[in-house]
């Protein structure tokens, strides 16, 4: 496992351009909230359990499906899968949003050679069927899901799988941007600098504290605009001619 990134390693005063950033999705990108929430309520109750309020499900809705429905259904967790996948299918397009500056960070840092990419612990089909109807696979490198590393999120793999078609190392030129302690406990571990993005939801910031934090997409936009550096859009070229820019 790589060394961690600790906050005191990072100055404000001292932040330079990174080469990658990694997006969580759901809450740093895109609102899809509801969705998610309902569809789990769905499977709950159909085996039986009492709905999760929305604050509950604010603190329990962090790992990834096959982490977590294995302690939640027992044995029988595969068909509540199917029950929650059923329903998401058939609704996450509809409710669908991008959060408020999303597609504008996107932009920016797309236009500065900054390599982007996603590791999210919702389903990789339904993350890459989010992107393509938002019109943003374009500004990605790869977009990692749920199931398509060894390992989920917070696990270190996901980041090595998006991160592998740029050919970039994970450290201290890696950001990983998210909006719950799992993401900075994901990015410690991957030994990237965490960024904390709105007012953060979990309970473990105190281990896996971020080097920086904004309140929303806008606010990290405006930092790349006080920084001074750009990487050549050429070099970026360069680097995805032999990857595969996108993981069907």
């Amino acid at each position: 496992m790589t060394d961690p990134i600790r906050p005191e390693d990072i100055r404000q005063d001292a932040i330079s351009l990174p080469r990658a950033v990694l997006y969580d999705w759901d809450n740093t990108l895109v609102d899809n909230w509801g969705t998610v929430r309902a569809a789990l309520n769905h499977a709950l109750v159909s085996f039986g359990h009492e709905p999760w309020t929305e604050a509950e499900a604010r603190v329990r809705i962090k790992q990834s499906l096959r982490d977590s429905f294995p302690r939640l259904f027992g044995e029988r967790w595969t068909e509540a899968r199917d029950l929650f996948y059923a329903y998401f299918e058939a609704h996450h397009l509809e409710y669908l949003r991008p959060l408020p500056g999303a597609e504008t960070l996107l932009r920016v840092l797309a236009e500065r050679g900054v390599y982007q990419g996603v590791v999210s612990n919702k389903n990789g089909r339904f993350l890459r069927a989010e992107a393509d109807a938002l019109g943003w696979t374009g500004y990605f490198g790869r977009l990692v899901g749920a199931q398509d590393a060894e390992q989920d999120k917070p696990h270190c793999a996901p980041v090595h799988m998006a991160l592998a078609p740029a050919g970039i190392p994970p450290g201290p030129d890696v950001w990983f941007i998210g909006d719950a302690d799992i993401d900075m406990e994901c990015a410690h571990g991957a030994g990237i600098v965490p960024v904390l993005i709105g007012a953060g939801e979990g309970s473990g910031f105190e281990r896996f504290p971020p080097a920086h934090r904004h309140a929303d997409c806008d606010s990290v936009s405006g930092l790349i605009g006080t920084i001074g550096a750009t990487i050549p859009l050429q070099s970026l070229a360069e680097r995805l001619e032999s990857g595969t820019t996108r993981k069907e």
